[in-house]
């Protein structure tokens, strides 16, 4: 059969601005941790989040009205601590090198804390 009925349209409107931010989440200790502060975030109007008990990270879309501030804001109210991760260093750069080599004084394990000069030559860390 055919309706006669005229069909109803929604009015055009404009998708609100979504912005997006990961951030770190400390103090889980569980799975249903993680549950409970992606059930606190997807509460705040207009905000959806994942997250992520391994990689302790919340992946969280919001919209304009809603400031990181307010996330990290909900995240410890809810028992738990949140932060931006730090932005990534680009490569090569030597300050990033430099954190990842350990430093002279300590000893590494393939030569162990006597660096003779027959190691020398072939460790990269000595």
């Amino acid at each position: 059969m055919t309706s006669t009925a005229p069909e109803k349209t929604l009015p055009d409107r404009a998708p609100a601005p979504v912005s997006e931010v990961e951030l770190s989440i400390g103090g889980m200790t569980c799975a249903s941790c993680a549950a409970r502060i992606e059930k606190k975030l997807n509460r705040i109007d207009g905000v959806t989040a994942t997250v992520n008990y391994a990689t302790e990270k919340a992946k969280i879309s919001y919209p304009a009205a809603v400031g990181v501030a307010d996330l990290i804001s909900t995240v410890e109210k809810t028992g738990y601590t949140a932060a931006e991760p730090p932005p990534p260093t680009p490569p090569g750069d030597d300050a990033a090198y430099g954190a990842l080599r350990p430093p002279r004084t300590t000893s590494c394990s393939p030569c162990g804390s006597a660096c003779s000069s027959r190691w020398r030559s072939r460790c990269p860390w000595c």
